[in-house]
C-alpha cells in the first residue's frame, strides 16, 4: 500500500489498551488476569519497578503470581541508559512473554518502551495517579534525541488497586493533577494548529480529554483531601486522556506548550528533583494565560492538592523558568502551539512568568 492509496482512505489508526480493571483489591485477582492473557501457560514475567516498590508493595504483588516464573528489574532513572541496561540483563536471563510496569511513570514508561522494542505484551500496574502514561500508548525518557513523548505500545492489561493508590503521598497526586489539568491547554493548541496551519484534529479525543480534565476541577476539593471517590475520579481522568491520546493517533489531546515547557526545563535545566506533573501544571498555568483561559482557576486548584506554582515551589530560579519558556518552541519545532503566535524573547518570557505569578 503506498502512501498515496493511505491518504485516499483517509486512514486513522487508533490503539487502545484492551482491558482495564480499576477497583479495591484488583490487584489480588492478577493471576487470572495474566492467564487471561497468556493462555494456560504464560510464559515468563518480567516486573518492572522502582527501589522504594522493590522493598515494600513489590511483594504483594508478587504474592498473586503463584505458580507463574518471573523476575524483577529495578529502574532508578527515568533514562535510554536505563533501559538499555535494563533491557540487556532481562533477555540475557531469558525471554520473556509478559512485561509489567509496576510503579510510577518511569517504571510504567520503561516496561512500556521495552515491550514495544520487543513486541512483548505491556501490562500496566500503577502504584499513584501522578502522569497520563497509565493506560497510553506514548512513553518519554531522557537522554535520546527525542526528549517528548515518543509512540509505544498500549497495554493489553491495566490493574488499578484503588487499594494502593489511596496511599499515595499526595505529592504524587498533585502531579497527576497537574497532568491532568494540562488537557485544556493541550486542546486548544491542538485546535489552534488545526485553524492556522490545517493539521488533523480530532473532535472526539478532544472531548473526551477536556471532559476528564473539567472533572478533576470539578473534584478538586475532595482530591486534596484524599476522598476516595475523588481520587478515583482523577486516576480514571488519566486513564481516559491516555485513551484519547490512543484515539488521536498522537499525543495531541494531552501534550502541547505546557508539555514543550516542561520538556525544556528537562533538557536546558535539567532539574532532578520535580515530577513531570509538576512541571507542566506550572506550564499550564502560563499557556492558558496564553490563551485566554482562566489560568487563576487552574493555578488555584494546583495549589488546592499541594501542587507547585512558583518557581521556588519547582525548587528552580527564576532564570530557570524564563528559559523554559524561551527555548520551549526548540523542543518540538513541527508541533504548532500558542507560543508559535509569539515572538518569544526575554521580555516576553519575564512578563508571561511574573503576571501569572510563576517569577
Amino acid at each position: 500500500m503506498t502512501l498515496e492509496d493511505v491518504e485516499k482512505m483517509n486512514l486513522h489508526v487508533m490503539d487502545l489498551p484492551k482491558r482495564v480493571v480499576v477497583g479495591n483489591g484488583t490487584i489480588s485477582y492478577l493471576n487470572k488476569y495474566i492467564e487471561d492473557l497468556g493462555g494456560d501457560r504464560p510464559g515468563q514475567i518480567a516486573i518492572v519497578t522502582g527501589p522504594h516498590l522493590a522493598t515494600s508493595l513489590v511483594n504483594k504483588l508478587t504474592a498473586n503470581l503463584e505458580g507463574l516464573s518471573y523476575r524483577i528489574y529495578i529502574a532508578y532513572k527515568s533514562t535510554w541508559k536505563e533501559l538499555e541496561k535494563i533491557e540487556k540483563q532481562m533477555f540475557s536471563d531469558g525471554n520473556p512473554s509478559i512485561i509489567i510496569g509496576f510503579g510510577g511513570g518511569k517504571s510504567i514508561d520503561l516496561a512500556k518502551l521495552i515491550s514495544h522494542r520487543n513486541g512483548k505484551i505491556f501490562v500496566s500496574i500503577p502504584t499513584s495517579p501522578s502522569h497520563d502514561g497509565i493506560a497510553s500508548l506514548f512513553a518519554s525518557l531522557k537522554g535520546f534525541k527525542k526528549t517528548y513523548s515518543i509512540k509505544a505500545v498500549p497495554p493489553s492489561l491495566v490493574i488499578v488497586d484503588m487499594n494502593i493508590i489511596a496511599k499515595a503521598p499526595q505529592r504524587l497526586i498533585a502531579s497527576g493533577v497537574g497532568d491532568a489539568l494540562a488537557k485544556f491547554t493541550a486542546v486548544e493548541d491542538w485546535k489552534l494548529a488545526h485553524e492556522e496551519i490545517g493539521e488533523y484534529y480530532g473532535e472526539y479525543a478532544s472531548n473526551l480529554a477536556l471532559m476528564s480534565a473539567k472533572l478533576v476541577m470539578e473534584k478538586i476539593e475532595g482530591i486534596s483531601v484524599r476522598d476516595e471517590d475523588s481520587i478515583r475520579t482523577l486516576v480514571e481522568a488519566l486513564i481516559s486522556t491516555g485513551v484519547a491520546a490512543g484515539i488521536a493517533g498522537s499525543s495531541r489531546p494531552c501534550s502541547g506548550s505546557e508539555h514543550l515547557f516542561s520538556h525544556a526545563l528537562d533538557i536546558y535545566v535539567n532539574n532532578e528533583y520535580s515530577f513531570h506533573g509538576e512541571q507542566v501544571g506550572v506550564g499550564t498555568i502560563m499557556m492558558a494565560y496564553l490563551h485566554g483561559l482562566d489560568w487563576e482557576a487552574i493555578k488555584n486548584a494546583i495549589y488546592i492538592v499541594g501542587g507547585p506554582t512558583t518557581y521556588r515551589e519547582l525548587r528552580l530560579t527564576k532564570e530557570d523558568i524564563v528559559k523554559g519558556i524561551l527555548y520551549a518552541k526548540q523542543v518540538r519545532p513541527e508541533r504548532y502551539t500558542i507560543l508559535n503566535k509569539y515572538n518569544i524573547d526575554r521580555k516576553f518570557a519575564e512578563e508571561l512568568a511574573k503576571k501569572t505569578g510563576v517569577i
